[in-house]
């Protein structure tokens, strides 16, 4: 049975060298989606000041179909690798389109730094406030 879901392990996250690694990462047991995400990925990468109005004509260049496309596109948008601009803005002269993201590194960023100061020991209050987290759930 082909896997689905996504597993941020540490052996898997010390393996990845490139992005086709992230690729196999992100969309475990999918070639398709992974070519998908390697045309994203690398278009807006290294598109004219990283933006790119449309992502549909790469159906067309690439040979995958638009509902693969949707697939992929919506996946990196929630894990926030990519943005949809809006054409009310400014920073990008009013245009609509797509950009690579910073808000999945971000995100990550936050999360060991979270995982840091969870582990850290402070004072007996803080003792108590764990032992009561872990009686309430």
């Amino acid at each position: 049975m082909s896997r689905t879901k996504i597993e941020f392990n540490a052996k898997k996250i010390d393996r990845i060298q490139g992005l086709d690694d992230l690729a196999v990462l992100l969309f475990p047991s999918n070639r398709r989606c992974q070519r998908v995400f390697l045309a994203i990925f690398v278009e807006l990468k290294y598109a004219d000041a990283g933006f790119i109005p449309y992502l549909k004509p790469f159906c067309e260049k690439y040979e995958f179909s638009p509902r693969m496309l949707e697939t992929v596109r919506s996946k990196m948008r929630r894990l926030g690798l990519i943005d949809h601009i809006s054409r009310f803005s400014q920073s990008h002269g009013y245009r609509e389109g797509w950009v690579l993201s910073t808000r999945f590194s971000h995100s990550l960023n936050r999360l060991a730094e979270l995982t840091q100061d969870f582990k850290d020991k402070k004072e007996s209050l803080q003792e108590r406030k764990d032992w009561d987290l872990f009686r309430y759930i």
